[in-house]
């Protein structure tokens, strides 16, 4: 099987190299690089399986690294912050990042971390409903909500005829929403479902790519149950 390839950049020289060793002592192969505009570089020549990316970095930030990531693959990222500040994480999600990781950070937890990103990127299918759901339609495998199809089997999403593109974290979420349309999910139900997370995480992250979600299925799609969590309109 071939070694599964992390892009980690760092501009801190500490913490660059010793996390480098720490994930190739687990079978990671590591591309570090000390800054933003070298990432990129990195990135566009190597096409790593998942990126990790720091925050607070020279020449380009990792927050603007991010969004040239997206605007280019859906490749997984992480973002690494020094800091828990809301700001630092939500800038982080809304450019596209799929989770992040506070510094200092344990190297089995980081670890951790990339192997459950990584589970959910290659394991994107088998959670809608089966054949006779409601809004299930004659074609096997999608769903009907309105103007909104989602193809369970092809992965694929539509509005109004027109093609949506999800990233794979916006693609499971979807599905766990269509699984059970009208049905209120808890925001630590999905952090289970969608993230991999055994334990409480930081609920921010269902938050933010909720929002992303509206953006392109439509706002009023997924409704807000205040205190509770979201539930897909059916």
């Amino acid at each position: 099987m071939a070694e599964t390839h992390v892009l980690f950049v760092e501009d801190d020289d500490v913490i660059r190299e010793a996390t480098q060793l720490a994930l190739e002592r687990d079978g990671f192969a590591v591309t570090a690089m000390p800054d933003g505009l070298a990432g990129l570089e990195a990135f566009r020549a190597k096409r790593p399986d998942i990126a990790l990316l720091d925050v607070m970095l020279p020449g380009l930030d990792g927050v603007s690294l991010c969004r040239r990531i997206r605007d280019e693959s859906t490749v997984p990222v992480i973002m690494l912050s020094a800091r828990a500040d809301s700001i630092d994480v939500v800038l982080g999600l809304e450019a596209g990042a799929d989770d992040y990781v506070t510094k200092p950070f344990d190297g089995a937890v980081l670890v951790a971390r990339i192997r459950a990103v990584l589970r959910r990127f290659g394991h994107a299918g088998g959670i809608a409903g089966d054949s006779g759901d409601p809004g299930q339609d004659g074609e096997r495998g999608v769903l009907t909500f309105g103007d909104l199809e989602v193809d369970t089997e092809g992965m694929e999403v539509r509005r109004a005829g027109e093609p949506v593109g999800l990233t794979p974290t916006e693609m499971r979420l979807l599905l766990e929403f269509s699984s059970a349309p009208g049905t209120v999910l808890s925001r630590d139900k999905l952090l289970e479902r969608v993230w991999d997370y055994g334990w409480g995480g930081d609920t921010r992250v269902v938050d933010v790519h909720v929002q992303r979600l509206r953006t392109k299925i439509g706002q009023d799609r997924i409704e807000t149950v205040r205190g509770f969590g979201y539930k897909l309109k059916a």
